[in-house]
């Protein structure tokens, strides 16, 4: 226990030390008696404000370089008689909050004509507009509005559905133009601007940064009926305020590069709420260029259908990190399987570039040419190989396939139960043959259900041993632990192999 003098000098110590720095405190804020400054009247030093302003004379800079190059676009439908309150197809109702349209594309309805604001960004002196599709969609009558009050009448050059990116033309010549940066090139973190219309009001320039990338958010497509499975997404996120108005405008960075184009955002109001997303202009400005020369995106195909990879895939298949984008089927007359691409492989590169989800294998797939042949890097459990492929091409005005989506389950404790396939059940589920274990029921709520398994798929195989009946089934399901992947693999009725990893509950 300390001396009672001890303490009491140490408490004055103490007291005296604090006293002290107070009163050095005060003179250095000048708030000792005599003085009449308060803290408000404090102002930093220039030294100390620099970074802040060189920021701020960037985006100065960058506005002024950008502004005259990006245009207003007004595209005016015509709703037929008899439509009021109708929804206009092919327009999901998240781009119709973003550009404008009335809730059920309706409108005044009797064949009143309808305008619907966007944006656009000039990218050749002599008239090419980017935008995106969904802003001229349907239009009758599309006008383009400079910065400089100039109208024009555009004509559409060429669209597409699957990427929401269009090109439009009006008719000038030296004209201010925008420069095009690299998407992939970005960083999470890095500051963008979004330039455009917003809610009517052009040359609205918006500060924010690169939220994140390859962002998948299943609205493009939305409305394209068959061809939803071709819609190519992986946008960049920002904050950057955007709102109804914004689509088709320039995200740009801090080299007044486009590295985006807006196109929508995630909204409980219709207003921005700093999720914004933009379409990566390399896949952008590979569409353009062929809407340009072609008048249509000449899609390349690799002729897989994939999945990105999850943690239990990433075990089943012994890959050294959650990456990559695993085969789970082909449709027909596929280029890779021609290859040697096999169900179950995992393409984690594309030439050497890493690709770590199924969209971004779509968007470097879509950034190439038709005929054009690619190296896929793959890994087949555990081992690494490449697989060259040449590309073909979407043929122009054909129904594609519908997409296989990815099945998973695996018995009662995974949320399924199957049955022998006996010729009666074969009948049923329309099965040439029968023999074999068919999917009997699936529980509602189960993962089999999360993950879309349906009844009447034939499982053949568990961890790849082949399954001949009801009892190699529940064999093979028992000696598999709990926490443990399994691994199935299905048929369908039509002959389409499925393939499914997921995890036994602990």
């Amino acid at each position: 226990m300390l001396d009672p003098i001890i303490a009491k000098t140490r408490v004055i110590a103490i007291t005296t030390v604090a006293f002290v720095a107070g009163i050095g405190l005060a003179s250095g804020l000048e708030l000792t008696a005599g003085t009449h400054a308060t803290p408000f009247q404090i102002t930093p030093s220039a030294e100390e404000v620099r970074p802040v302003g060189e920021l701020s004379e960037a985006f100065i800079s960058i506005s002024e370089a950008v502004t005259p190059a990006v245009v207003n676009i007004q595209a005016t439908r015509r709703a037929a008689a008899g439509q009021r309150g109708q929804r206009q197809p092919g327009i999901p109702e998240e781009f119709r909050e973003f550009f404008g349209i009335p809730p059920g594309g309706g409108g005044g309805g009797g064949g009143q004509p309808q305008q619907a604001g966007g944006t656009g960004f000039i990218v050749s002196d002599d008239g090419f507009i980017i935008t995106n599709n969904h802003v001229i969609q349907g239009a009758e009558q599309i006008t383009v509005t400079l910065q400089d009050r100039r109208e024009f009448a555009a004509e559409v050059v060429g669209r597409d559905p699957s990427t929401d990116i269009a090109v439009i033309r009006i008719d000038g010549s030296g004209l201010p133009t925008t420069r095009i940066g690299n998407s992939d090139n970005t960083r999470v973190g890095e500051w963008v601007l979004a330039i455009g219309s917003p809610l009517g009001l052009q040359n609205t320039v918006t500060a924010g940064i690169i939220s994140a990338k390859d962002r998948t958010i299943n609205i493009i497509g939305q409305g394209l009926g068959e061809q939803a499975q071709w819609a190519i997404e992986g946008f960049l996120q920002t904050d950057a305020a955007i709102n109804p108005g914004n689509s088709g405008g320039p995200l740009v960075n801090l080299r007044g590069e486009v590295v985006g184009v807006n196109t929508a955002i995630a909204s409980q109001t219709g207003r921005s709420e700093g999720y914004g997303f933009a379409v990566p202009i390399d896949l952008a400005q590979r569409v353009a260029n062929d809407l340009i020369a072609h008048g249509r995106f000449r899609r390349p195909v690799l002729g897989v259908q994939t999945q990105s990879v999850t943690s239990e895939d990433a075990e089943i298949y012994q890959l050294p990190s959650i990456s990559g984008a695993w085969v789970a089927g082909f449709p027909d007359d596929s280029p890779a399987r021609e290859a040697g691409v096999e169900i179950e492989d995992v393409i984690v590169g594309v030439d050497g570039r890493e690709v770590s989800t199924s969209s971004g294998l779509q968007r470097a797939i879509a950034a190439r040419d038709p005929g054009e042949t690619v190296t896929l890097n793959v890994i087949r459990h555990g081992d690494r190989r490449d697989i060259r492929v040449r590309l073909s091409e979407i043929p122009a005005e054909t129904t594609a396939p519908q997409p296989r989506q990815r099945e998973d389950g695996g018995g009662e404790q995974l949320g399924f139960q199957v049955t022998e396939l006996t010729p009666e059940v074969a009948r049923q589920y329309g099965y040439d043959e029968p023999g074999g274990v068919v999917i009997a029921g699936v529980q509602p709520g189960s993962q089999a259900q999360q993950r879309n398994l349906r009844q009447g798929m034939r499982v053949t195989h568990v961890q790849r041993q082949e399954i001949g009946s009801v009892e190699d089934f529940r064999r093979a399901m028992n000696r598999i632990g709990a926490g443990e992947v399994v691994n199935l693999r299905m048929v369908t009725p039509d002959g389409t192999t499925q393939v499914a990893n997921l995890r036994m509950p602990r």
